[in-house]
């Protein structure tokens, strides 16, 4: 038996993130190519600090071609746990995963085992499987109907636990997890993405499992992979999808001993204080006095591929309270952070960019670091990207120096390493504060770059005494600034 495998692990304790140290957040590149992906990690991700990257399920799925164009969506139908999808073959995700981890960038797998496919007038995977949908007959993997919840049935009412887990959600085929033919053949699609150099995994759809079945699931899984760079005994990274806004039987609480939670409730309670609509001063004790999940398991967004389909959180779309809400949530140590990065759509069922035979085109990248070809790559975004910076300085310093004018503006300082003034109000924002900061010269990194000895945009005098000016017209083109001690933005 190789070393590997002797690192087969059965206890329950997951990982922590994995990630290299001074790194925060990851960054999910929705609907990449695997190859594509490899290249950022090498030319962006690892030079501006992200700590990883949460890549588009890798099992192969169902082909759905809606209106002349692929969906989004066919991504989360699975028809095997072939590797072969849209982003690329499995010769190309381990040469992601290689190249990732070589940058020090982490590969988060999104998994989807809660049920395979809805029924389609289409039956063929992006790998080549086929699958009869009345029989509940996926040979691909193989699955046939004694591996599904039974008798079958829709979700339709979700203050019932049981029929939110052993029922299916949307019409799609809804596995169950407490077979062990079900387990062991889950297990060993994880256990293929942990060998091939996975730092660990977002499961879809936690909420519609059982947790004792998840419990089995993860304490089978190996270590990781010692050849792409992990500790001997280091354990996947997991959070789990559990859609949560409160008065529902199932809560976030029953998973968190699994894994780490996504805490949807933050993007929601964000989008009410960055539209306006609430006071920025209420965010003074933002966290778990907000009824959100503890910081130490929350996994927190401002969107997902999923929500930035509606108008029930911030998205590119919006993008000055867009960027000063993942601004606050990256200044604020609330949570592990994950950034979206995402194409242009018009219609919600809209898949990503693709060549007239249906091939995902690549983004281009343009002079000023942005991108085109119809993708819109918020995490190239300077607001975005120099707030990775922000957090990755400001390490876990404490909340200091709280500053706010009674309604919608406030300001912040991170135990003497970072300092972030936001202006939501309809009057300019004219104050003296105090920063905690070091004295010293500090480029502004919302409104430009460091250039060592000039910035691109604003400069920032901070006194021998820590307090500093600040200036935030009401018509700016961003509502807030930052500044901070590592050398992003610190010039002397």
């Amino acid at each position: 038996m190789n070393l590997y495998l002797l690192l087969f692990h059965f206890g329950l304790v997951m990982g922590d993130r994995n990630m290299l140290p001074n790194r925060t957040t990851i960054v999910h590149l929705f609907e990449w190519k695997w190859t594509d992906i490899a290249d950022e990690c090498e030319r962006f991700l690892a030079p501006k600090g992200f700590g990883g990257v949460q890549i588009s399920p890798p099992s192969e799925n169902l082909i759905i071609n809606l209106n002349g164009q692929r969906t989004w969506y066919e991504r989360y139908q699975v028809m095997s746990y072939k590797l072969t999808t849209r982003s690329g073959s499995r010769a190309e995700f381990r040469n992601m995963t290689r190249r990732c981890n070589k940058v020090g960038v982490r590969i988060y797998a999104d998994v989807v085992v809660n049920h395979m496919t809805g029924s389609q007038a289409n039956n063929k995977g992006t790998g080549g499987s086929t699958a009869n949908f009345d029989k509940y007959d996926y040979p691909g993997v193989p699955y046939n109907a004694s591996h599904f919840h039974h008798p079958y049935c829709i979700i339709s009412n979700y203050n019932n636990a049981t029929e939110v887990r052993n029922c299916q959600l949307l019409g799609l085929k809804d596995l169950n997890q407490t077979e062990e033919y079900v387990r062991n053949k889950i297990v060993r699609y994880f256990n293929k993405l942990i060998k091939l150099g996975v730092a660990g995994f977002r499961v879809d759809a936690a909420k519609h499992m059982w947790p004792n079945d998840l419990r089995e699931i993860y304490k089978r899984l190996y270590n990781l992979n010692p050849a792409f760079g992990f500790a001997a005994d280091a354990r996947p990274y997991i959070y789990q999808e559990v859609i949560y806004y409160g008065n529902e039987p199932i809560r976030s609480e029953e998973y968190t001993p699994l894994g780490d939670v996504t805490e949807f409730r933050v993007g929601s309670e964000l989008k009410n204080v960055f539209r306006g609509q609430n006071a920025m001063k209420w965010l003074v004790n933002w966290g778990p006095q907000w009824n959100l999940a503890p910081s130490e398991t929350a996994l927190v967004f401002i969107d997902n591929h999923d929500t930035q389909r509606s108008d029930d959180v911030l998205t590119y779309k919006e993008a000055r309270a867009y960027k000063a809400a993942i601004a606050f949530m990256l200044a604020h140590p609330y949570g592990n952070p994950r950034v979206m990065s995402s194409y242009f759509f018009t219609d919600s069922n809209q898949g990503p960019p693709a060549d007239d035979n249906e091939n995902i085109v690549s983004p281009s990248i343009n002079d000023d670091d942005t991108c085109g070809n119809g993708w819109v790559c918020e995490h190239r975004w300077r607001q975005i990207y120099q707030m990775v910076a922000f957090r990755n300085a400001v390490e876990k310093a404490p909340i200091q120096n709280w500053w706010d004018n009674g309604n919608k503006q406030i300001a912040f300082g991170r135990g003497g390493r970072g300092f972030i003034v936001i202006n939501g109000d309809v009057t300019d924002l004219n104050q003296t504060l105090q920063t905690g900061l070091p004295e010293g010269l500090y480029c502004d990194i919302i409104t430009g770059k460091n250039l060592g000895v000039e910035c691109t945009g604003r400069k920032i005098s901070v006194g021998s005494d820590g307090r500093a000016y600040f200036f935030i017209s009401k018509d700016a083109e961003d509502m807030h600034l930052a500044i901070h001690v590592g050398p992003e933005s610190r010039i002397n």
